[in-house]
């Protein structure tokens, strides 16, 4: 099946993932109209400290000037929480993992715990908490350069229609959810499911969502944090109690909606859990997730490595020759706009117009790609007309509104300045686009490409010698096309072909758009690289 051809058929404003699953990480693709807008990856072996992971962390330090504390929780830089971040009902978890153990019956414990009293809203940290105490925390900002990540004692577990909230007893429902009656259905349906000591939020995505689907995703998210308590009751020790989602399911809770047409999996285990997790929070949409089996890399197949390739340089060209510069520093990010050798018109002003708008739209897209957070200083091209000025502002108001991350964007300086603000919980996503030669190892000498095509015979040699009857070649797109040159419909005139005939075995080749121009590497028929 060829799937690109399929998803082109698509109607115009459509939603891609595109889920890469490799032996050390995952990377997920989201695209729009087949255009990369989003670009996330997570570690396959190991644990990195993401947003939405509660763990079980000890008070390293009080800091009564700053109203904060200092807490670890497993990393090498310590995590940090604020008074006004315990939460309402912090008592409640205190009492929880104080009386928590191993023999006790965790049910009767949580259900027993009485909400209050309330911490104060001018209260003192140092009251609350001291050096050694062991309290669950929750991350709501991952650690960046030199800081650690930020906590919060109020834990939540998002899911698709609902965020449950332990220790809570309001049950609040979306404001976007407009009909009154919709909204007492929810509430009244979500309270008479919810046991004691549970409250929880009503997303906008439940409106309309049958009772079956809402309950069991309480039940799910109940079940979850249940989970939990054992590990809170057993050895206090500082610990993971449990991880948000994956990555993949993260972007499907926050963005599935009817605009979704594919997602397009190459791993037969995230393929069966992502189907599994669909099935939960919309089961009409299960038939859209689809197990990519194609021979060719899947990032290769629906050209997302050309667009990371072009997307994520210093430079990032744009339509007709005009292009940004984007630099990221400590305090801030500045993007640069600059028209090239685009002029189309004679109108020098309309011209500027047009470049700005065309830069704004490459702006938005760049902001949630890198995931670039904190201060945002853009430099459009200056120009004269207050009409063009006002009409950029709404056009880049306009753009970021589908960002799910909060932003501000401010109005235009006098010298052609744009700040903008947007919510800052993660580094900044780079990627390296420069690439060190694998022939010549950085030093600009190589051997001849004249004869790229003995070296690689030479190797076809020694594996044959070795014994292997099948063997796979990995080669860029223009080495690729050099070693097929010339062949016919039986192959006789390329070095492909010559060498199938000489040889006497299975040689497959595969263009991997992502390898440098002579880069070429040599896999046995179970996929195990070799080593010549």
């Amino acid at each position: 099946m060829n799937f690109l051809m399929e998803s082109e058929k698509n109607e115009k404003d459509q939603k891609d993932l595109i889920v890469d699953v490799s032996p050390t990480e995952v990377h997920i693709a989201l695209m729009e109209n087949h255009k990369l807008i989003e670009l996330n990856k997570e570690s396959s072996n190991g644990h990195s400290f993401s947003v939405g992971d509660v763990y079980l962390g000890k008070v390293k330090k009080i800091l009564p000037a700053l109203n904060a504390a200092f807490v670890d929780i497993g990393d090498k830089k310590e995590a940090f929480v604020h008074y006004l971040d315990l939460g309402l009902y912090f008592t409640a978890f205190d009492e929880f993992v104080k009386k928590s153990n191993p023999n006790s019956d965790l049910n009767a414990l949580y259900s027993g715990i009485k909400l209050g009293p309330i911490l104060e809203k001018e209260g003192r940290i140092e009251n609350v908490l001291k050096p050694g105490q062991m309290i669950v925390a929750q991350i709501v900002k991952e650690p960046i350069s030199t800081k650690g990540s930020r906590l919060t004692a109020e834990i939540s577990l998002a899911g698709r229609n609902i965020v449950l909230m332990p220790f809570a007893e309001k049950v609040n429902v979306s404001q976007k959810i407009v009909s009154k009656e919709e909204k007492r259905r929810l509430e009244t349906l979500v309270k008479s499911i919810l046991p004691k000591n549970y409250g929880a939020i009503i997303r906008t995505a439940a409106e309309g969502k049958n009772a079956a689907v809402l309950v069991a995703e309480v039940k799910s998210l109940i079940q979850k944090w249940e989970t939990s308590w054992k590990k809170i009751a057993g050895k206090k020790s500082i610990q993971l109690l449990f991880t948000e989602y994956s990555k993949t399911t993260t972007i499907l809770r926050d963005l599935l909606n009817d605009s979704f047409t594919n997602i397009y999996v190459n791993d037969e285990k995230e393929y069966e859990e992502t189907k599994k997790y669909i099935s939960l929070i919309s089961p009409e949409q299960e038939k859209i997730v689809k197990l990519y089996n194609g021979k060719e890399p899947i990032f290769d197949h629906f050209e997302i490595t050309r667009q990371i390739k072009s997307s994520f340089g210093k430079v990032v060209p744009m339509k007709q020759g005009a292009y940004l510069v984007i630099e990221t520093t400590e305090a801030l990010n500045v993007i640069d706009v600059n028209s090239g050798i685009r002029a189309r018109t004679d109108d020098q002003e309309e011209n500027t117009f047009e470049v700005n708008c065309i830069a704004a739209e490459e702006i938005a897209r760049q902001l949630r790609l890198r995931d670039m957070g904190g201060i945002v200083i853009v430099d459009f091209i200056d120009m004269e007309s207050p009409e063009h000025r006002n009409e950029l502002l709404k056009k880049m108001q306009q753009f970021m509104d589908s960002d799910r991350a909060k932003h501000n964007v401010l109005p235009l300086t006098k010298f052609g300045l744009m700040q903008i603000t947007r919510q800052r919980i993660r580094p900044v996503t780079e990627i390296n686009t420069t690439e060190v030669c694998p022939t010549c190892h950085g030093t600009g000498k190589i051997a001849s490409s004249v004869v790229i095509d003995e070296e690689i015979e030479r190797k076809l040699t020694y594996f044959v010698d070795n014994g292997l009857n099948a063997i796979t070649i990995k080669v860029s797109p223009i080495l690729g096309s050099y070693l097929k040159r010339g062949s016919n419909l039986f192959g006789d005139k390329s070095f492909l072909g010559k060498w199938r005939r000489k040889y006497k075995c299975k040689i497959n080749m595969i263009e991997v758009t992502d390898f440098t121009v002579l880069q070429n590497e040599y896999y046995d028929e179970k996929g195990d690289k070799l080593e010549s």
